[in-house]
């Protein structure tokens, strides 16, 4: 049974409709967990359709100081929409309409829980697509991508969620409805809510609609894969591609571990001797693909350099790249995930202090990501079970960071602190940003209801 006081529960089934109202323990279930594997259960589950409900969702939470942890589609590695403090989940997930496709103006009105992939079908039409395309586009929602300010392959020539977002409507912790940005590219009145609203996890409001800038599809693309004796190799192939005048529209790092696992499932794709391994995609009109595949070919060849080629079957790799993750736990039960990002002329430090350390620990780790931005998933592969190896994970793991941090990099760059990596955000957040921080939060959510227990150590 929930736990919540009835006087509560009462007005909630007031405003909820029974099939809009999870309360038995069973439907609540499923969403006490997100991708990082950690399980809260709340006690309750409600689907707002508009952002009217979910304003007298927020004011009846206020009156009672119940927490509400909003909800995308779960598809997160950082823990940021599990409900860690019980009270009423969020779900989203209901609210699916494309408000409006607007091509002349190159813009797409969305509802949060449209899908990723939902808008890019919606654009494609037209000629246009979004460009935040992170790995689980067909499952994760608008919503999640702008609470996380999620990236993808493509980030490195279009940037991030972020750079594609012209304004929102959402409401407060506090309940207000509130409109941030514009419908036009250009505007600068007032202060940029916008912003600040992409990437604060839930934690200042709940976005009710988003106003998505559209970008046209490129006329064609060209890949190319390149293979390196080892990683260090690899890591000075790619500062040579992104100094150039040529920005690849994809530039994807994988390690050893990365290659093996691709190999157990695909054997024969890739060369042998193969150690390191650079994704890369161009795009623009079909007369410059030829010359632009040209000057990044050169940019690859140093003396490590195993062979590098346009491929014609590009989507066979992306398609390898992207079952990466899953396929992680071949090697162990679990991973600790984290999508770190220094600069990338500092790539070949990090992975030389990255090999250092998990051999130092005694752990696998494999590692791959975004590497035109320098922003390399690691994954620590370990047994939840093996006490001795997870408090050696958790040692290494505070290392990185701080090797990362050192680096003047940053702890995440498209999955978001959520609970965890909350325990490691005053390493990177000095006490009096921190504190000017958390009194935002206050003016957006006086009494603290909103996604509690994220981001602030």
């Amino acid at each position: 049974m929930s736990s919540l006081p009835e006087p509560f529960l009462a007005r909630l089934k007031s405003l909820f409709p029974a099939e809009r109202c999870y309360l038995d323990v069973v439907d609540r279930y499923a969403y006490s967990y997100d991708n990082s594997r950690k399980i809260f259960l709340p006690d309750a589950v409600v689907f707002p359709l508009d952002a009217e409900e979910i304003r007298e969702l927020i004011l009846l939470c206020n009156e009672y100081g119940i927490p509400v942890t909003p909800r995308g589609r779960g598809t997160g590695t950082a823990g940021g929409s599990i409900p860690e403090r019980g009270g009423v989940a969020l779900s989203l997930e209901r609210m699916r309409k494309i408000l409006a496709v607007d091509a002349k103006n190159r813009v797409i009105v969305a509802e949060p829980g449209v899908l990723n992939q939902e808008v890019q079908e919606a654009a494609k039409p037209h000629g246009f697509f979004w460009p935040p395309d992170p790995s689980s586009s067909a499952y994760c929602s608008i919503g999640g991508n702008l609470a996380t300010g999620a990236g993808g392959p493509h980030a490195v020539k279009y940037g991030t969620t972020r750079d594609h977002v012209l304004g929102l409507r959402a409401v407060t912790g506090k309940g207000d409805a509130i409109r941030a940005g514009c419908y036009t590219t250009k505007g600068v009145v007032g202060y940029d809510l916008t912003r600040l609203l992409i990437g604060s996890e839930g934690t200042l409001a709940v976005i009710t609609e988003a106003t998505l800038k559209l970008t046209p599809l490129p006329q064609a693309t060209g890949g190319i894969a390149a293979h390196y004796r080892d990683a260090e190799s690899c890591a000075d192939a790619i500062i040579a591609i992104m100094s150039q005048s040529v920005t690849p529209s994809a530039l994807e790092f994988l390690d050893e571990g990365s290659l093996n696992l691709i190999r157990s499932r695909h054997p024969g794709m890739l060369p042998e001797n193969s150690k390191a391994m650079l994704m890369i995609e161009v795009d623009g009109a079909p007369s410059e693909i030829p010359e632009y595949c040209s000057a990044i070919l050169a940019a690859c060849g140093n003396s490590g350099m195993i062979d590098a080629e346009r491929v014609s079957d590009a989507q066979a790799l992306w398609s390898a790249r992207r079952a990466l993750s899953p396929l992680l736990r071949d090697i162990a039960p679990k991973k600790i995930n984290e999508d770190i990002v220094v600069p990338v002329s500092r790539l070949p430090e990090l992975l030389r202090g990255l090999e250092a350390l998990s051999s130092e620990y005694g752990l696998a780790n494999v590692n791959f990501g975004h590497a035109g931005n320098g922003n390399i998933h690691v994954n620590l592969l370990v047994d939840p079970d093996n006490g001795p190896e997870m408090g050696r994970a958790e040692s290494c793991l505070g290392e990185i960071f701080d090797l990362v941090l050192a680096m003047d990099g940053t702890l995440s760059g498209e999955h978001g602190v959520g609970r965890e990596k909350m325990p490691y955000v005053s390493r990177e957040i000095d006490a009096v940003t921190m504190d000017l921080m958390k009194r935002i939060k206050a003016v957006f959510d006086p009494n603290g209801i909103l996604n509690p227990g994220k981001l602030f150590p």
